[in-house]
């Protein structure tokens, strides 16, 4: 009697101890996009075609993923897991040599056992000035801690050449401790404010001394020298462009065949570098030279933020920039690059990728 006693209170402690089934098994979700493009040439006629075999970028909580339209123009996905998405659509103009074709969508919901679907309205982007190209911040394979090959790449995807004269580069990480953080407009007056490390090229805006020729790369390293006697893993940064120079740091690296950025915060003697997991990084004409009530948006030719951790909050104001770059594991060799040189959409988390190992100077 006690044995039986015994099985009925085991087979009832193991029944209650079972969870109930999931009535939707995540990854059953279905998603559709339909890519059209205005083929006349004229926004105010609206003469739609599909972007046939057009590059899908997909991002959610899960990462990054790559998909592609089929001939009708139409991406068709099945058991995928449940998110929030942001797509982007894109290919190269058929005709129009450097023109790129685009669209974004963001926050599109998709849920198990449901259908979304949704259109993607593309138009041609032309790159049409200077913007950054590629930041490496986290440092070559390594045990020791080591990140002084830190280098950011510019391009000039113009037709003409542009000159450097003047220009600014900023770092932003300080914060105001309130509800904006770093690159954000903390007195809704029209600039961003939380500069930290502020330096700029030779000259004044206008002037035409130090030339960026058309369709060319430059590197900015934060030490212009060979980073493998360091560290083998490393990189060699000798034949870098421009070199970051404190010039109120007596023992910052100045290699004198490479030309200098200088510091303009005269209340700071640090190097320009950079964190290796998150920060912001923006270019700017040089007209504002006032940074301590912060660098006006009009000024800001490109800005970009990135993130270790798809939760953190955007911080870069979103006329700069709408989204945020996903940072590789620190320490790994790899970088951060746009997918088309040149190309700014206005949404980092879309225009960016990560690649194996940093490419100054070329893509």
């Amino acid at each position: 009697m006690k044995k039986i006693l015994l099985f009925v209170l085991f087979i009832l402690f193991f029944t209650s101890c079972q969870e109930n089934s999931p009535v939707q098994v995540d990854g059953e979700a279905e998603l559709q996009m339909l890519v059209v493009w205005n083929t006349s040439g004229d926004d105010s006629i609206k003469s739609y075609s599909p972007l046939a075999n057009a590059e899908m970028i997909l991002v959610s909580e899960y990462g990054m993923r790559t998909e592609y339209a089929d001939e009708s123009g139409v991406m068709h996905l099945t058991e995928i897991p449940s998110s929030v998405y942001q797509i982007s659509a894109r290919k190269k103009h058929p005709t129009i040599p450097n023109i790129l074709i685009v669209g974004n969508i963001t926050d599109v919901e998709v849920k198990s056992g449901f259908f979304a679907t949704d259109t993607i309205f593309a138009k041609p982007i032309s790159a049409s000035g200077i913007s950054i190209n590629e930041i490496y911040a986290g440092g070559p394979t390594n045990n020791i801690f080591f990140f002084y090959d830190q280098f950011i790449e510019l391009y000039n995807s113009s037709n003409e050449i542009k000159y450097l004269d003047g220009m600014q580069v900023f770092r932003f990480s300080g914060t105001d401790n309130n509800t904006k953080g770093p690159g954000g407009d903390w007195s809704d007056d029209g600039d961003i404010d939380g500069v930290t490390y502020a330096f700029k090229f030779p000259g004044r805006p206008g002037e035409k001394e130090h030339p960026f020729e058309p369709r060319t790369f430059l590197t900015l390293a934060s030490d212009a020298y060979d980073h493998r006697t360091s560290v083998a893993t490393s990189i060699n940064l000798n034949n870098a462009n421009w070199e970051f120079v404190n010039q109120f740091n007596a023992v910052d690296i100045d290699n004198p065949y490479v030309p200098n950025l200088e510091n303009f915060r005269l209340d700071d003697t640090h190097d320009f570098l950079i964190r290796t997991y998150n920060d912001i990084v923006v270019i700017a004409s040089g007209v504002d030279t006032v940074w301590e009530d912060g660098i006006d948006i009009e000024t800001v030719l490109d800005g970009v933020e990135y993130q270790a951790n798809i939760n953190y909050p955007v911080s870069l104001d979103d006329r700069i920039d709408r989204g945020w770059i996903l940072n590789p594991p620190i320490y790994t060799g790899q970088a951060m690059q746009r997918r088309e040189k040149g190309v700014d959409t206005n949404n980092g988390t879309l225009d960016w990728e990560t690649i194996p190992s940093p490419t100054p100077g070329w893509q």
